[in-house]
Formats: C-alpha cells, sequence, structure tokens
C-alpha cells in the first residue's frame, strides 16, 4: 500500500532513505539529495521497514501551443534494486495516477520510456518542448528541442501532439 507524504512533512530519515534509494537506482548523480533537480509536491513510497519503492509528483501550469494548462507529473521513480519485480513501482503509479485524476491537472506527463508507463496508459508524444536546463540543481540553458521521452496520459483532455509544449520551467 501507497504511503503519501506532502513534501512539507519529509522527516530527515525519509529524505536520507529516499536518497539512498535514488543513489542505489540510478547512474545519475543526484547529489545525495532525495529529488533529481527540484522538490516535488508529494511523494509516494512503499516501506517494509526501509523504502524500497518510491516516485513523486509535482503539480504545476505549462503551456501547450497557446493554452495555459494545468498538469502533474512523475519523477525521481525508483525501486531497490533487491526489490524490483515485485510490482512495488505498479502499485504506486496506479495510486499516482488516482491522485492525478482526483486532481485539476488536464494531463500526467512523464519523461521517461519504461513499458511500465505505457501499460498504464502513458504515450509518447513528440511535441517540440521549451524548458529551462538544470544540472546539479543549477539553472543552464533555456532548452528547445522534440521532446525525445515524454510521456502523456490524458485525464480531462485531448493533448495536441503538434502544439510546442513550455514546461515553464525544469523537466520533472
Amino acid at each position: 500500500m501507497a504511503e503519501i507524504i506532502p513534501e512539507w512533512a519529509l522527516t530527515p530519515a525519509d529524505e536520507a532513505q529516499i536518497a539512498g534509494l535514488l543513489a542505489r537506482s540510478f547512474d545519475t548523480d543526484f547529489g545525495g539529495r532525495s529529488f533529481f533537480q527540484t522538490r516535488q509536491h508529494l511523494r509516494l513510497v512503499h516501506r517494509e521497514g526501509p523504502i524500497l519503492a518510491h516516485m513523486a509528483v509535482q503539480f504545476r501550469a505549462m503551456r501547450l501551443g497557446d493554452r495555459l494548462i494545468t498538469v502533474a507529473g512523475l519523477g525521481d521513480v525508483a525501486t531497490d534494486p533487491a526489490a524490483r519485480g515485485r510490482g512495488l513501482a505498479g502499485a504506486l503509479l496506479a495510486e499516482a495516477i488516482a491522485l492525478a485524476k482526483a486532481s485539476p491537472a488536464e494531463f500526467f506527463l512523464l519523461f521517461g520510456d519504461r513499458p511500465l508507463y505505457a501499460a498504464a496508459g502513458f504515450r509518447p508524444m513528440r511535441n517540440t518542448i521549451l524548458w529551462c536546463e538544470m544540472r546539479g540543481a543549477v539553472t543552464g540553458q533555456i532548452m528547445r528541442e522534440p521532446a525525445e521521452s515524454l510521456m502523456v496520459l490524458p485525464l480531462k483532455g485531448s493533448w495536441d501532439e503538434t502544439a510546442q509544449l513550455d514546461l515553464l520551467g525544469n523537466l520533472f
């Protein structure tokens, strides 16, 4: 069962466990943080004593063409290597989708390409995206390029794959 933790309620022990999980799960350097580039709005975790699986959800406005839309974004998805194959990420993703559907978000977005996401209804999109590059939690350049790993789950509307997607900030 997923435990939902608002960002402001993370304890130092939770932060340390999530940071360790991310370090074990990715080759990317998270700098010892419990998040990649920016803090999220809420975390979903699965514990069996320690945290074995984690994902974060962020809510924000973006521009899809001329429209200002509200989206939920999925990020920092990790399962402890020793606990993979048990359906933990799938259970957390189902809970995240339920939360997104209950929110004002019109779409649920992520940057990734795992079969888990396609199985949950996310579809790859090739919109040109405008975003602020960040490396090591430091602002970089403004980037404009075709999306390589954008996946979208429509919640309350239809997606326009021909429109530019302005993230109004960084990737999740």
